[in-house]
């Protein structure tokens, strides 16, 4: 694995070409990159390679340009987009989504001619409502004309089951109809650690947010490798377009609230949200963080294991592409791809 001090850095050279696969989503756009079948996945491959698309930058509004221009995101042409943000709570990036990206992606996808915005979230423990308040998500809805839905207010009737054999939740969970209905949903993310059980918080776990906040008490109360577990069988309730996260400002330790923050400078986009994370623990590892991300290996976190069983994503870092359009994010595609491939330094 890559040391805490910028052990990473230090061995680019023997990783050459790109790494991971599998993935999710509707076609994208090639942009001059190879071609990509309607799944995200590099055709005549034999094993299937997912795209990830890396942006070394610490200006978000053009960050989320630029890398969603890459990323040659599948149409949005009259789609009505539902964007599932990280409002936990109201704390400032990485605690919360930065109002600066959310409204960059806003703006990006009303150019892409949508027909309808919505943008929705559960946050806990800090009431919904609060945190929307707090945060100025509805003076930008009504600057940007989205809808804003708090999945706090829901009644009963509003929810839907999930459950599947195999699952570690007791008897499923719920998720909001007015989400899992949505053809088009877009996640974004942080990228940070998570200091009670959860170990981190990326794509995967921001879907903890589309379920009741009476579930918590199931989810916290099981043991933390279950808890896991059941974060990752969360996302099997949908399939995102795509998934975008701002690795600008990280929290190495600590966290999903207030931590340890360092400056990655780095937006990630891609349609695989184990990809994603696996992408964002390279960076979490390169930059140095807790036990609990540096002495396991990426693709033996429980999230992650779990969520590739579940076939939500890439089993293996090999299967891993980066695209990237510049000298600066190509040398930090290198970086983390050392990362990936476990190389100890020493």
């Amino acid at each position: 694995m890559c040391g805490r001090e910028n052990g990473c850095w230090k061995r680019r050279d023997f990783i050459k070409g790109s790494l991971i696969g599998l993935a999710g989503l509707p076609a994208l756009k090639s942009f001059g990159i190879p071609s990509l079948d309607s799944f995200g996945s590099e055709k005549g491959l034999g094993k299937s390679r997912t795209k990830l698309v890396l942006v070394a930058t610490e200006d978000r509004e053009s960050g989320v340009k630029t890398v969603l221009d890459l990323l040659g995101m599948s149409s949005a042409k009259g789609e009505d987009i539902f964007i599932k943000p990280n409002f936990n709570t109201s704390d400032p990036s990485p605690g919360s989504t930065h109002n600066d990206t959310l409204s960059a992606l806003v703006r990006y996808l009303k150019e892409n001619d949508t027909r309808s915005i919505k943008v929705g979230d559960r946050s806990g423990p800090e009431p919904t409502a609060q945190v929307l308040e707090k945060k100025g998500i509805l003076d930008m809805a009504s600057d940007l004309n989205f809808e804003v839905v708090n999945f706090s207010a829901l009644e009963d009737k509003d929810w839907t089951p999930v459950n599947r054999s195999g699952f570690h939740w007791d008897s499923g969970f719920f998720v909001p109809r007015i989400f899992q209905d949505s053809r088009y949903i877009v996640s974004t993310c942080c990228l940070k650690t998570h200091q009670f059980g959860g170990v981190f918080t990326m794509s995967l776990k921001n879907s903890v947010g589309i379920t009741p906040k009476k579930l918590m008490k199931e989810l916290h109360g099981k043991r933390q490798t279950d808890m896991r577990r059941m974060i990752a069988e969360i996302n099997t309730a949908y399939t995102p377009r795509f998934i975008l996260m701002d690795g600008v400002d990280v929290f190495v330790d600590g966290g999903p609230m207030t931590g340890t923050k360092k400056k990655a400078g780095v937006m990630i986009a891609g349609t695989d949200r184990v990809a994603v994370d696996a992408a964002g623990l390279a960076v979490l590892k390169h930059l140095g963080s807790n036990d609990a991300i540096m002495n396991t290996p990426i693709f033996e976190q429980e999230q992650i294991v779990r969520a590739a069983e579940l076939g939500l994503g890439v089993p293996s870092a090999e299967r891993i592409e980066f695209v990237t359009a510049d000298e600066k994010s190509r040398a930090m595609a290198d970086r983390l791809k050392s990362c990936l491939a476990g190389y100890e330094v020493f």
